[in-house]
């Protein structure tokens, strides 16, 4: 039989693989055929179609591909899912072309795929990611185990159990009333599902925030991961209509309304003891509807002022002003910059039963047992001011205001600072000199500014580098224009820069306070009243000892905390 034409065409119409399987003796020439034709009628690969179809080895399989296309062997055994790039990794396609993203380093994203001939998938995978793309070989069973857990894990485009859907929402009116198409079947459970676990996958990677964004051709979901966007989603575009909606209901929003822009709130009880809040805000686009979810973890004011990353001397002078019984304290910084943390730090020191503390806020982001706190309703007619006079007939001890915007606010916060009162502020300037310049632009006296102020913390947020970071060769001179020391490069200075690894994003992983506390000494007191400027001001900090926002960030890239490239970033020469 083997020698008959029909037998010859057989072995010319086999390559590869298929020719290797039958070579040594796994398959049948005739068997192999059978395969290769099944496999393309029902669109299957042919490893898969062999190991689930035809109950061949896939180990065995495996071997013989690993010295057909000279492949290595990976275990996968050695994953779980939880360790998996899960920004690269979207369900619909991982199913589609059995290939999945394990490991991310740099710029290279290793792929396991079982058939070392699915150049498509890893074409597919390059263009989506960006990345250079490594394939690494698999057996066909494991990686199928694998996609498996994926699927069912609750990252986002999974429809795993384990939510606690304990939500503080009604639902209903405006629901009920909805006669739009789009958004007709909000409670439908694929929609309802998708948005619990792009919630809950938020902050299993400690995003901050959340944007849910209608194009013309694209339906995209982006988190805010230190400091970062990152796109982690694309819902079908015909059903954002829906996944907005039921957004828009979970908020106690009017889903009915769709011109205008429209704030409200989500609790999210995530276990027995613990609930994350997110406030929510939808801006009408071109396109649809915007959403945009900040993450509210009332956890991050429990953290404690070591955890914030200050320096010793910086701590310091930051614990000795809460210790004032008088006062005004002020942060400063641009939005995201952890000023709503620093605050709240600051006040849960502050908060014991003998304490009487009010807030007021636009609106309140963390709440905390033992402090009264206001949101500002200015339409209703109550402005941080009004909140402000109310507060100092309610027999305070500490107040703390959201932001001091105008001239009024700032009068009443100063004039409770020399009063006896403990106040407790932010403003939005780009550094601590800066911030006394801006509250006598606002037309605050400078008598006034310079005996009530007592201490000003600006401060940014830089990526803190991951455990997988790499030691940076970077020559003297550019260290030297950077703004390094003489001194700091004789110490045996050992700069780090951004790797990248499973457990990171890019190389960092969390993120650093860097911090300028400058306290509002008599000398610089003398220079506020007499009119002094900015420059003069930061001039004299800088005879004091007290560390620019640049000098900080530097000590933190020596420290090995983050990378100069961060540094650069956050702050200014």
């Amino acid at each position: 039989m083997s020698n008959t034409p029909a037998s010859n065409d057989a072995k010319q119409s086999l390559s590869g693989l298929p020719r290797r399987l039958v070579r040594e003796e796994v398959l049948s020439e005739q068997d192999a055929l059978q395969a290769l034709a099944d496999a393309n009628t029902n669109k299957r690969q042919l490893i898969s179609h062999l190991v689930h179809h035809m109950d061949i080895s896939a180990t065995r399989i495996a071997n013989i591909a690993a010295q057909e296309f000279g492949f290595s062997l990976f275990d996968l055994k050695a994953l779980t899912a939880d360790m998996l790039p899960s920004e690269h990794i979207k369900e619909e396609s991982v199913a589609k072309n059995n290939a999945l993203p394990i490991f991310l380093r740099g710029s290279r994203l290793f792929v396991a795929i079982s058939d070392p001939t699915n150049t498509t998938a890893l074409d597919e995978l390059k263009f989506s990611s960006g990345k250079t793309i490594i394939p690494v070989l698999v057996e066909e069973d494991k990686l199928a185990e694998l996609i498996e857990q994926v699927a069912n894990d609750d990252g986002v485009g999974g429809l795993g159990e384990g939510l606690d859907e304990s939500f503080d929402m009604e639902l209903g009116g405006d629901e009920a009333s909805n006669d739009d198409e789009d958004t007709s079947d909000i409670d439908d459970t694929p929609v309802v599902r998708f948005v619990n676990k792009v919630l809950m996958d938020a902050i299993k990677r400690g995003a901050s925030d959340i944007h849910v964004e209608p194009y013309e051709k694209v339906f995209r979901v982006r988190y805010r991961i230190d400091g970062i966007l990152q796109e982690v989603a694309q819902p079908p575009l015909n059903l954002a209509g829906r996944l907005t909606a039921r957004l828009k209901v979970m908020s106690r929003m009017d889903i009915s309304e769709r011109r205008v822009p429209q704030d409200g709130r989500i609790k999210l009880k995530i276990s027995k003891n613990r609930a994350i809040d997110f406030r929510v805000n939808t801006c009408p686009t071109l396109f649809g509807e915007k959403t945009v979810l900040r993450i509210l973890d009332p956890s991050s004011a429990q953290l404690g002022i070591d955890a914030l990353g200050y320096e010793d001397s910086q701590k310091k002078l930051y614990m000795d002003a809460l210790s004032n019984p008088y006062g005004m304290i002020l942060v400063t910084g641009p939005t995201g910059s952890g000023k709503t943390v620093s605050l709240y730090t600051g006040l849960n020191i502050l908060n014991t039963p003998d304490t009487n503390i009010s807030t007021a806020e636009d609106p309140a982001e963390i709440n905390l047992m033992g402090i009264n706190q206001v949101n500002v309703n200015p339409k209703a007619g109550l402005t941080f001011a009004e909140a402000l006079k109310a507060f100092l007939r309610q027999d305070p001890d500490v107040i703390m205001v959201g932001e001091i915007r105008d001239l009024e606010t700032a009068s009443i916060a100063v004039k409770a600072a020399q009063t006896g009162h403990l106040v407790l502020s932010t403003l939005h300037t780009n550094d601590a000199p800066q911030t006394i310049s801006r509250l006598m632009n606002m037309g605050v006296p400078a008598f006034n500014v310079a005996t009530a102020v007592t201490l000003i913390i600006a401060q940014r947020l830089a990526r803190r580098l991951c455990d997988c970071k790499q030691p940076a060769d970077i020559p003297k001179e550019v260290l030297l224009q950077e703004g390094f020391t003489e001194e700091d490069l004789n110490g045996g200075l050992e700069l780090f820069t951004a790797n990248g690894c499973n457990k990171c994003s890019e190389g960092y992983k969390g993120r650093v306070g860097i911090y300028q506390v400058m306290p509002i000494s008599e000398d610089m007191g003398r220079i506020i009243m007499s009119d002094g400027n900015a420059i003069d001001i930061a001039d004299q900090a800088k005879k004091e000892g007290i560390d620019d926002l640049r000098r900080s960030a530097l000590k933190k890239v020596m420290a090995g905390l983050t990378s100069l490239e961060e540094a650069n970033r956050v702050t200014q020469d």
